[in-house]
């Protein structure tokens, strides 16, 4: 056989099939196995970051649905950035807001019940979402074949149903105020790993009104006083502080009853209070007695003529007992009765 190149070239051939023979041998001997090259680890990250095969990465605008309640329930969903809601709808059109959704939430997950599942809620962007859409079957056949994604998936579940079941206590047990104090830690992502944030997304108070089971002039009037007692800051978006933590672990209020609005008496005018000193007798010593023998003066005439009159059916005239009042202060604006009718 001739080979172009010389013998160097044979040399360089030789020394290549037998580095080819040595790294065969190496992986049937069992050092190296060639799957553990190939396939990488299944990192859980990148599966819920990037499309693939049964999954999708939407985008929703402000106010427009992911899915509506009723409608087949076939996918899950992953938030991957934005903020969305979920709310309800009865039999007679009343829309309540069942929770906020933030980033790193899954939705949707009734799904994986099985086949003819119905949504039992709407889900609804509130900002500009990114989320990863993936159908069920897909879900649960990875959910089958790497145990991370069933471990992060499991322990979100979890969370959420201690997050209902805190929702629950809460709405049983507190007043609406401190609930709205409550809702808006959580908006703020108050308790999580890192850092809060301070400006929580553009929420109305028709919605935080839902969510906490109250009106919306409650809602008007709990965020005003948040806003003097210095615990949140709001023009345009709302900004929550520390010290509204106090409200909701230490329930700490200035007032005992702070879930009911307080009426506050403006002060009183100076006609006002020189109209009242005159009334009570305050004025001068003998104001009072003055105006009891005044009435008692007016009473005890018209005593007098109930008395000449006859009474219907006896034949005998009605008599009248008429009652000091020297001591007693009359109100202001109305007749005292002083006597009683006597047979």
């Amino acid at each position: 056989m001739r080979l172009w190149g010389g013998m160097a070239t044979y040399r360089t051939c030789a020394q290549q099939l037998c580095g080819f023979i040595a790294t065969r041998s190496a992986f049937s001997e069992g050092t190296i196995y060639l799957d553990q090259i190939i396939s990488e680890p299944f990192d859980t990250a990148i599966f819920l970051a990037t499309a693939g095969v049964g999954r999708t990465i939407v985008r929703v605008k402000p106010k427009q649905f992911f899915f509506s309640q009723g409608s087949a329930a076939d996918t899950v969903f992953y938030l991957q950035t934005g903020r969305a809601k979920l709310t309800v709808v009865s039999k007679r059109g009343k829309e309540a807001t069942v929770t906020l959704l933030a980033a790193g939430d899954f939705f949707g997950e009734e799904s994986m019940a099985g086949e003819g599942t119905r949504r039992t809620a709407s889900a609804a962007a509130v900002t500009v979402c990114v989320a990863l859409r993936i159908r069920a079957e897909q879900m649960q056949r990875v959910l089958h074949e790497e145990h991370a994604l069933s471990d992060f998936f499991l322990k979100f579940v979890v969370r959420r149903g201690i997050r209902i079941q805190e929702d629950l206590i809460d709405q049983l047990f507190n007043s609406s105020e401190r609930r709205l104090a409550r809702t808006l830690l959580l908006m703020a992502e108050f308790g999580k790993p890192g850092e809060p944030e301070a400006l929580i997304p553009e929420v109305t108070q028709e919605t935080l009104a839902e969510m906490i089971g109250t009106t919306r002039s409650r809602v008007s009037f709990f965020m005003n006083r948040f806003r003097k007692l210095g615990f949140i800051d709001y023009n345009g978006r709302i900004r929550v502080n520390k010290a509204l933590l106090n409200v909701v672990l230490r329930d700490q209020l200035p007032e005992q009853n702070a879930s009911r609005p307080v009426l506050l008496d403006p002060p009183p005018s100076a006609a006002r209070t020189a109209r009242r000193a005159k009334l009570t007798g305050a004025g001068s010593p003998g104001a009072g007695h003055e105006l009891s023998g005044r009435h008692l003066k007016r009473n005890s005439s018209a005593a007098g003529r109930l008395g000449s009159r006859p009474q219907e059916g006896k034949g005998q005239s009605s008599r009248l007992a008429v009652i000091p009042m020297a001591d007693r202060i009359l109100p202001a604006g109305k007749a005292a009765k002083i006597g009683k009718r006597i047979s």
